[in-house]
């Protein structure tokens, strides 16, 4: 990217991850284009081509990795579509309206949305909120209890959560009629604002089993994950279950245009039991989204994104882990695919969260005075965590190698600038 007087910068957040294929994408933007000359608008009640065509290509995935049919409804934004899963939840459970979600978790900034996102922030100022989710903690195994392994600690995560079954005085289970209060959960694999924390690989199969044995729905929250960020199109196929709802948005058009959606179970979803106009959007389904969004879709189905993405993030990852080992500031690294995290501590005992250092670095990271082979840069990075101490990589999927390493470069001169200021 450069900026109006000329500066270089490498962007690593990629405009929060909607953007994975690259800013001006050739062959998504041509695709815009080519729709603006063919159909740019129709209103959402009606059927297109572009809609049809999309909704059958997500379903048809769904149902092949997943083994159930389902639909697709869409919308224009990622909160716009979990306002729809919200109704889908609650039309589905007999109007129950509390859910379970996790702590560092975030949905959005809506009404609905705001009531199962963890931030009180994003609360206080609007009145009571009687329908707030039920959050539990998110296994987050660098800052869990010590001794334990990663799968030691997704087995504790899940028995805890199960502990408010065992008895009706837990507040949220009635053992009489074997119905629960809440009527869903939602998840995201892995945690986005909340510093692209990556749970025990073992974590979601055991909870899927206690939200199934108690008859709660699970809604996979794929915003910001979804469309192979992690390596594959829906960040919760690494976990080896089976969602009942998956809400998706940002990356779906490149951030050419806003299109989300909601694909879920045929008998969430179907027209007798959701009849159209259970919700609307003026806009949702828009041709021109839609175009881009079914290109994207074509596009990631030619080409092997699985390999590349989880190849280049490896890549990645082992040239953040030298980082690690060079400089006491970076408490952990990890990541998925694509989905990167450094968490930044003080330097006195690499745990400590330090939120003063990260806001410096995003400072000095914007100044475009780094240098690389004779050449300057500036780095656009995104900062997250429970203690905004976590800088969350979500670079484009279509970064070469040697990009790769130039960010590691910028990034390890960036790290020994800050620890010296």
């Amino acid at each position: 990217m450069l900026d109006a007087a000329g500066n270089r910068f490498l962007d690593l957040q990629m405009w929060y991850s909607a953007v994975n294929f690259g800013y001006a994408n050739p062959r998504l933007n041509n695709a815009l284009k080519r729709q603006i000359d063919t159909l740019p608008q129709v209103a959402s009640q009606y059927l297109h081509r572009e809609k049809i065509e999309l909704a059958a290509m997500i379903a048809k995935d769904a149902e092949r990795k997943f083994g159930t049919k389902g639909r697709v409804h869409f919308n224009v934004g990622g909160a716009q579509a979990v306002e729809d899963s919200l109704k889908l939840v609650r039309n589905a459970s007999n109007g129950k309206s509390l859910v379970f979600a996790f702590e560092g978790g975030y949905h959005g900034r809506t009404l609905g949305a705001s009531a199962i996102t963890s931030s009180y922030r994003y609360r206080r100022r609007f009145g009571h909120f009687g329908e707030r989710a039920h959050f539990i903690p998110f296994p987050y195994h660098f800052r869990g209890p010590k001794g334990m392994s990663k799968e030691e600690y997704g087995e504790h995560c899940v028995a805890q959560f199960a502990r408010l079954f065992e008895s009706e005085y837990n507040g949220v289970w009635d053992p009489k009629v074997g119905q629960a209060e809440y009527a869903a959960f939602y998840v995201e694999p892995l945690q986005g604002t909340g510093g692209y924390v990556i749970p025990p690989p073992n974590f979601f199969t055991g909870l899927k089993k206690v939200l199934d044995d108690h008859g709660i729905l699970m809604v996979v929250d794929e915003i910001q994950m979804g469309f192979y960020r992690t390596g594959k199109l829906w960040s919760i196929e690494h976990f080896g279950v089976q969602p009942d709802v998956i809400v998706f948005g940002k990356a779906v058009t490149n951030g050419l245009n806003p299109l989300s959606g909601v694909w879920a179970k045929e008998e969430l979803i179907n027209p007798a039991v959701f009849p159209p106009g259970s919700t609307h959007s003026t806009f949702n389904a828009n041709p021109l989204g839609t175009a881009v969004a079914l290109e994207a879709m074509k596009m990631m189905d030619e080409d092997d994104y699985e390999s590349m993405v989880m190849a280049k993030g490896a890549h990645f990852l082992a040239g953040l882990q030298e980082l690690k080992r060079r400089h006491k500031i970076v408490g952990e690294v990890d990541g998925l695919g694509m989905a990167l995290r450094i968490e930044i501590c003080e330097p006195h005992d690499s745990y400590t969260p330090s939120k003063r250092l990260v806001d410096l670095m995003c400072d000095e990271g914007m100044k475009a005075d780094l240098e690389v082979t004779g050449r300057r840069y500036g780095l656009v990075l995104d900062i997250g965590g429970y203690h905004k101490n976590v800088i969350t990589l979500a670079p484009a999927l279509t970064m070469s190698y040697a990009e790769i390493d130039l960010a590691i470069a910028l990034l390890d001169q960036l790290f020994a600038r800050v620890a010296n200021a």
